[in-house]
This record gives structure tokens, sequence and C-alpha cells, in this order.
């Protein structure tokens, strides 16, 4: 028997139903066959050994691997702006926020992938531990900290690594994880355990399997308080259901690749049976006979008769065309995400509608933007820092698309005076025609510095 620290609950479950599926589409060809007949069925009257045959050879079609890589890459195609209000010791932590040579549009990125690809991803803002198992402080003095790496960063949490919660109307009460860390195996090797971390609010501890006990023996490794009034974890939604609870947004694809795989290995039995014509022979007697180049066959029979069969090629076409059917449905279902409204949109309607016309894909970059948001926070809290601040992703998915005829409108917009010139800096900016990263004031500042335009240098002044 599972111990309760160990055990996943009922909620943590529904949230990882579909995981073994979509690792298995991540993998590639190799974790879809490791699968078996899992997603590769073995049919009534198949044999192990032509069942295992047809999966040597089955490749994968890796559609919702490549959705989810493209898809998952237009929030990031810019670099991820931080607000004013972002202080900027945060943004130093910024540059390496995982304390794995990750900055912060590296991170997010992956974990925005995750959570497209899963329906869920998380970020627990972690920090190292100051004093040892008996309270005693490990550092002496702020700079030994300093020196020492000691600081918030942030750590991705796979929905995997979700064993169970607990919570009330103010959030998380308690929040298992399940992690995997390296222990020494003798004086030259380390191997790897799994580990249980608790999280509590204003506390934490560790939990770890007797060496030598069944499944059912864990003790508590190591524990210890925090400063923070809440769990620093950060839930991040592909596709939320509610409170810690999500799915894939491209989880009918995920489908329908599986149905591509099987019905693809389908495809290449009947091509590999039908590639091979059939040797009929009829009324040539019962002694054996030769076929070949240099080989006479010979019937005593008038009705005898000695020829190859081949396949009509009907079911070949229809199976072709089944599979080009199913691969075009599933571009459709990926490229949905991007579909801002039905129908043809007007470059007005562009300009004013952004909000109704809102795409899928742009409201999964919402809340990657949230909770990024809320995880700068309690990076801030760990640094007794008032605010975090904000970031911004790119989400104008629509507007990018519009960009050359709508950059047109507005420089004519601004040339006869019904918009300003920052305003049409800004527009410019959100098309992504300028970088996000120069303000309008950084930019009237080297327009300043270059002096007048080009034709229009002022007369000299008279001494």
């Amino acid at each position: 028997m599972v111990h309760a620290v160990r055990k996943q609950s009922d909620a943590a479950a529904a949230l990882n139903k579909y995981c073994d599926l979509i690792d298995a589409l991540l993998g590639g060809t190799d974790a879809m066959r490791a699968a078996g007949v899992k997603y590769l069925p073995q049919w009534p009257g198949e044999d192990d050994k032509a069942h295992a045959t047809r999966l040597a050879v089955a490749t994968l079609f890796p559609a919702y691997q490549r959705t989810i890589e493209v898809l998952g890459a237009k929030p990031f195609s810019k670099p991820v702006t931080f607000g004013k209000d972002v202080p900027a010791k945060i943004q130093t932590l910024c540059e390496d926020v995982d304390r794995q040579g990750r900055n912060l549009h590296a991170f997010l990125a992956e974990v925005g992938q995750e959570a497209l690809g899963y329906g869920f991803s998380g970020i627990l803002v972690d920090y190292p531990a100051t004093k040892d198992k008996d309270g005693n402080p490990l550092y002496v003095t702020k700079a030994d900290e300093d020196s020492a790496g000691v600081r918030p960063y942030f750590v991705q949490i796979h929905p995997r690594c979700i064993l169970g919660w607990l919570s009330d109307k103010s959030g998380l009460t308690q929040l298992r994880l399940l992690e995997s860390v390296e222990v020494p195996d003798g004086e030259f090797d380390v191997k790897c355990i799994e580990q249980v971390r608790v999280l509590r609010r204003g506390a934490w501890e560790t939990w770890r399997k007797v060496e030598g006990k069944g499944n059912d023996d864990w003790a508590p490794h190591e524990s210890g308080v925090t400063t923070l009034k809440g769990i620093p974890f950060v839930p991040v939604y592909g596709n939320r259901l509610g409170f810690m609870m999500a799915r894939p947004a491209l989880l009918e694809l995920a489908h329908a690749n599986v149905e591509h795989w099987q019905s693809k290995s389908d495809q290449q039995n009947i091509l590999h049976v039908a590639r091979v014509p059939i040797l009929f022979a009829k009324m040539l007697g019962e002694s054996s006979i030769t076929v070949g180049a240099g080989a006479a066959v010979k019937s005593e029979d008038p009705n005898g008769d000695l020829k190859f069969v081949e396949h009509t090629g009907a079911a070949i076409e229809a199976g072709r065309m089944s599979i080009l059917d199913l691969e075009d449905r599933m571009r459709q279902a990926g490229a949905e995400l991007l579909v801002i409204k039905p129908g043809n949109i007007t470059e007005s309607q562009t300009l004013a509608d952004n909000e109704q016309g809102a795409c899928a894909l742009q409201k999964v970059a919402e809340n990657i933007e949230d909770s990024a948001d809320q995880a700068l926070q309690l990076m801030a809290e760990w640094l007794s820092e008032q605010q975090g601040g904000h970031v911004t992703l790119f989400k104008d998915f629509g507007a990018a698309a519009l960009a050359e005829a709508s950059a047109e409108l507005l420089l004519k917009y601004c040339q006869s005076g019904y918009i300003s010139r920052q305003s049409l800096y800004e527009e410019f900016q959100r098309r992504g025609i300028i970088k996000p990263d120069v303000t309008w004031e950084d930019e009237i500042g080297r327009l300043e510095g270059e002096g007048p335009a080009l034709g229009a240098m002022a007369e000299p002044k008279a001494a």
C-alpha cells in the first residue's frame, strides 16, 4: 500500500489524466512504439509476432508536437517586456531566473509550451535554506548569503509532479510535489531517488522512502519555516477548467494524431500485402512445379492456369484519401487557436475591435502573463520588496497579420492630424514593426540628438 504522503489524490489524478497520451505524442515515434498496444491495438487473429513487426515499422506523423512548438513560440516571438514597476533588483535576477541559466523569456517560453501541450504547468518560487536542521544560521552576514547565491528563483513544475493539494477560499493551504533528487551511491557515483515536498503556509518539509522497507514506509527528511504567508506556487493554465483543474487545449488534435498513427499503420500493412502479387495455380496436378525464367510449367488439363493475382488498389486509394483528410483536420484543429472570429475581418475591425477579436492563443498568452506577474510578486515578497511589477508578452497575433496594410492607414491618419505621433509610434510597436523594449520617451531623445531632419535645416542667424 502506498504511503499517504506519496499517494496521488483523485483531483491530481484528474489533472494528470492525459499526461500519458501527451508524453507519447511529444516523445515521437520511439515513445509511441514503447507504448505498444495502448495506442496501436492488436487486432483479433493477429499474432504477437505480426503485431510486433507492424509496431516496429510504424512511424509517427508529429502533428501534435509540431503544432505545440509553433503555437507555443508565437507569444515569445518578441522579447518579454518588463514594466516600469519591476524593481531593478528583480530584473537582474530574471537574467538567470531559475539558477540554471535561463532568463525570464526562455523560462516562460518553456512553461507556456508545457501549459499549451498538457493544459497545465506551474511555477514554484523557491528560496534556498538559510538555517540548518537544528535552526542555526548557515550564513553570518547578508554578504555571505549573496556570495553563496542565496536568492529567490523559479522552478518549473510539471503536472506529473503534483501529488495533491488542499485549499480554501484564499488559495492553497497545502501542496505535495514529487521530486527526484540525487544522493551518493558509493564513493564515485550518484543515484536518483524520489522525494515528496510538502508545502504549507509558512512551512515546508520533505519526505523520503526508508531504505529497505516497503512502499508504505516514508519518513520526514528535512523541514523548515518560511517568511511568506502563503504557498509560493503559481498555476499556469493552458485550458483552465477551475482552480488547479485543466485539460490540454488541443486534446482533440492529440486524439486525431493517435488515429493517424493507427490508420497509417493499417495503410502500411495493406501496401505491404498489395505490393506482392499472389501466384495462383489451377489444375496443374499434384507434382511440384518450378517457377522462374528458366523453367516451364506443363498442364495436362485444358482448364489449367498459372498467373499472378494482384490487388485492385481501391482500398489503398481509399486509405490514402482518409489519411489526407485526417491530416487536413489536424491542421485545422491547430489553426483554430489563431482564428480571431469567423468570416472576413476588415482593417478597421482589427483596429477598433481587438478585445472582441481575441483568439484562443491570445487568451493562453494572457494566462501566462498573469502567472508571471504573480510569480514576480512572490519573488518580491522573498526580497521584502513592495511589488514585483508586471511583464508583457506579445499577444497581437491578429494585428500582426494586417501589419503592412494597417501601418499605411495609421501613417495617413498621423499625417492628417487625426492621431498623434506618439499614438502612431505605439501602434507600430503593438504590431511588431518597432521593437517593444524602446519607449516613446527614449525615441524622442534619439530624435532630438539627431538634429533637424534632412532638408529642414534652419537658416543661420545673422551675427
